[in-house]
């Protein structure tokens, strides 16, 4: 059976690129209004199953030894850089939409998840964090079981 998502993929869509504009706006102000001409946003996809959470980052050309990860207040903070592009002699480009330099990506969490049995992978340039849900939450409905003094 096949879902079709409608006008709401697109709806996703959008407010994914709103939360990248706004990122990259708090990410200008905490540098004081100076921003890097180079800096770049890479996509990311948040998805929820029955196990976790799972974060897919496109990550390009990044080295691996250039990435950080944490997982602080209820959000994730990807951190990296991408070597920018070497040209040799004098070149015009014509379109240059490939930029390199620093990024900052953070990904607000919204599930209860466990940060510290999260593991990460990088393959083909698309960085995959699980976070482990969490098995009991205050709030869940538990079933407490009902004994008598008979029962003892």
């Amino acid at each position: 059976m096949e879902q079709n998502f409608g006008p709401y993929l697109e709806i996703a869509r959008i407010q994914s690129e709103m939360n990248k504009l706004f990122n990259a706006l708090l990410e200008v102000r905490e540098a004081g209004g100076e921003s890097s001409v180079n800096s770049w946003i890479p996509s990311v996809d948040v998805i929820q199953n029955n196990e976790g959470l799972v974060v897919r980052c496109d990550l390009p050309g990044v080295p691996l030894e250039s990435l950080k990860l944490t997982a602080l207040a209820g959000a994730l903070v990807i951190v990296g850089e991408r070597p920018r592009q070497q040209t040799e002699g004098q070149v015009k480009f014509t379109c240059m939409e490939r930029t390199g330099g620093r990024f900052r990506r953070v990904v607000p969490l919204v599930m209860h998840i466990n940060t510290r049995d999260a593991s990460a992978r990088l393959d083909e340039g698309v960085l995959e964090i699980f976070f482990p849900k969490v098995s009991n939450r205050r709030g869940e409905e538990v079933t407490i079981p009902i004994t008598t003094s008979e029962d003892r």
